[in-house]
């Protein structure tokens, strides 16, 4: 059985290793991520990011969308005023519009020179989402066609992609596209361009190499805060003049819609998934991380892999050590542990997987509870089949309880005391009666002998033709058990005269039980091969016990010397002198049990 809970420790191991690697449970993975990384960070400066918001306010204002380019060539120059660092416009702008209007804009910004524009890669989404649900296996994400700026103005600005990522299985953005090439070009991310122009304008060296990203160009987004973390102020208020244009000195500024209405420009995101965050907002936060190298990278397969194995060997040694009780507390500690060092490695910049461990330890943990149950149901069925035959089922359970385990070939030496009883006139009986007349009476008396030793905790050791030997003391230690066996062979005097009336009244025979009783030390255990043994006694105890059953008369109860001394304070009893009995060289004294003075 050990063998075997090793072997389905390691396979459920192996099974968790194998769905990991494929993502079987990726949703499930991905939201206890999110449980645990994504949270609202403490001391992070989000001062350096503004957000000016296309809001109600706005619209209520200037009217309805879209508005005429003149009105963002006057925003631009404000933060051209204010000497913004660089300037991100989340909104395309890909059809032109007036001549004039169109060239104020493309003046204002070919002045600056620090605004960036977005591009737009169309998708084919049916075939991205049968990708991304591929996982590992398939690579390269490519449009099959962009939309970018209108002409005058994509040759005289910097672009990147503004496209934002859901995840197809539960439509939660958790990572952001690094670049996508089209017609061979290679076409960076808004959030990437918009740092690389902060560098040209502050001189500050930021990025420090690649940012490591998965098969799919993607890298993983660090919510800094819930929707509304970053500093925003209306459109309106900033063209009006309410903030000043001083305010947005040396800092990024992102242009987007910041009212509800704008189609596929907001999204639910792993900080917090029951209110969604504006796409202007996501970038924040994509800036944010890049800004500060904030990058997290997923530790290797292997790491993974060899995590997972070290987790399933400690838990089958931890679980299947202890009791199901300590086990749960341990399976929390265990799991609690895990997740504080998985947020750890995390604030250090790598990912580990966090519900396919606790998958797994749970698996383990009902393993190991499974297969105590099963083994334990397996013992109880091994020793009732040795015992319950012979006892009580109360000392079945006694010896369950006791946790007698063991029980192999081989035996003790005890002190026992030990009861035959046989059928005085049963061979004259059965040649009156049918066969199935003499197994019916048979079964009575037996069953009568059985229940009288079950009563008073001894051990029914076998039948023998129309016989029946019992010891007492074995193989649970007994109190007064020279008691004992007496009084389960008066139950049996006292038993047998019902039967014995019924049978004289039908079949003109009576029979009676004669009982011999003896007390001393003998070998008890389970005795005989490796494919056939009994629980049993052996020595010349259980010789003289049966050699006085043998030469007691109907109806005697005959008990020896040793067990008399034992109970003579409770029993009333006639001595019958000394007598030869086969096997013994010296005689031995005997007495006839006449009545119990105890109940």
């Amino acid at each position: 059985m050990r063998t075997k809970n090793i072997y389905f420790s390691m396979f459920i191991t192996l099974v968790v290793v194998i769905i990991s690697f494929i993502g079987l449970f990726d949703s499930v993975e991905n939201n206890g991520r999110d449980s645990l990384f994504q949270y609202k960070k403490k001391n992070v400066d989000l001062q350096n990011i503004v957000i000016v918001g296309i809001d109600d306010k706005s619209l209520n204002n200037i009217g309805r969308w879209p508005w005429d380019r003149n009105v963002h060539a006057k925003l631009i120059q404000k933060l051209k005023e204010g000497e913004a660092a660089v300037v991100g416009v989340d909104v395309i702008l890909a059809e032109s519009s007036k001549k004039e209007s169109d060239d104020a804009l493309v003046n204002i910004v070919k002045s600056v020179g620090n605004v960036v524009f977005p591009v737009v890669g169309n998708f084919n989404y049916k075939k991205l989402s049968a990708q991304f649900k591929m996982g590992k296996i398939i690579g390269d994400v490519n449009p099959e066609s962009i939309i970018e700026s209108f002409e005058q103005l994509k040759k005289i600005s910097v672009a990147g992609h503004i496209n934002v990522f859901e995840d197809p299985k539960d439509g939660i953005v958790r990572s952001a596209l690094e670049s996508f090439k089209f017609n061979n070009k290679e076409i960076k991310s808004f959030d990437y361009v918009i740092v690389k122009e902060y560098e040209k304008r502050t001189g500050k060296k930021i990025l420090n190499g690649e940012i490591p990203k998965d098969f799919f160009n993607r890298y993983y987004i660090d919510f800094n805060g819930v929707p509304g973390a970053f500093n925003h102020v209306s459109y309106y208020d900033v063209l009006s003049g309410k903030v000043p244009p001083i305010y947005f000195k040396d800092k990024i500024v992102l242009i987007g819609p910041y009212a509800e209405g704008f189609p596929n420009d907001s999204f639910y995101t792993s900080i917090q998934k029951n209110a969604r965050m504006y796409g202007v907002e996501v970038h924040a936060n994509i800036i944010q991380n890049i800004l500060h190298n904030n990058f997290k990278q997923e530790v290797s397969e292997l790491i993974k892999i060899l995590i997972t194995i070290f987790l399933g060997i400690a838990s089958y040694f931890i679980f299947n050590k202890i009791t199901p009780k300590l086990s749960f507390i341990l399976l929390l500690l265990l799991s609690a542990i895990y997740l504080i060092i998985s947020r750890f490695v995390y604030s250090n910049g790598y990912i580990l997987n966090v519900a396919y461990p606790l998958i797994l330890l749970a698996l383990l943990y009902i393993f190991s509870i499974a297969y105590k149950y099963l083994n334990e149901f397996a013992e109880r069925r091994r020793v009732t089949n040795i015992f319950g035959k012979y006892v009580a089922p109360q000392v079945v359970d006694e010896i369950l309880k006791g946790e007698l385990k063991e029980m192999q070939l081989g035996g003790e030496k005890r002190e026992i005391s030990v009861l035959f009883v046989d059928i005085r006139g049963f061979t004259p009986l059965s040649e009156k009666v049918q066969p199935e007349q003499v197994v019916e009476i048979l079964n009575e008396y037996l069953t009568l002998t059985s229940e009288s030793i079950f009563k008073f905790r001894g051990t029914l050791d076998k039948f023998i033709g129309d016989a029946t030997m019992a010891i007492f003391n074995a193989p649970l230690d007994l109190e007064e058990h020279p008691l004992k066996a007496v009084q389960a062979a008066f139950e049996m005097k006292k038993g047998s005269e019902k039967l014995r009336k019924k049978l004289q009244d039908k079949f003109g025979i009576s029979v009676e039980f004669g009982i011999g009783i003896n007390t001393g030390y003998a070998v008890v255990g389970n005795i005989g091969s490796s494919t056939r043994m009994d629980y049993t006694a052996i020595g010349d105890t259980v010789n003289t016990s049966a050699r006085l059953e043998s030469s007691a008369k109907r109806g005697q109860i005959l008990l020896s010397a040793s067990t008399y001394e034992r109970v003579k304070d409770k029993i009333k009893a006639n001595y019958l002198g000394e007598i030869k009995v086969k096997g013994k060289e010296t005689m031995i004294s005997i007495y006839e049990l006449e009545d119990i003075n105890v109940d």
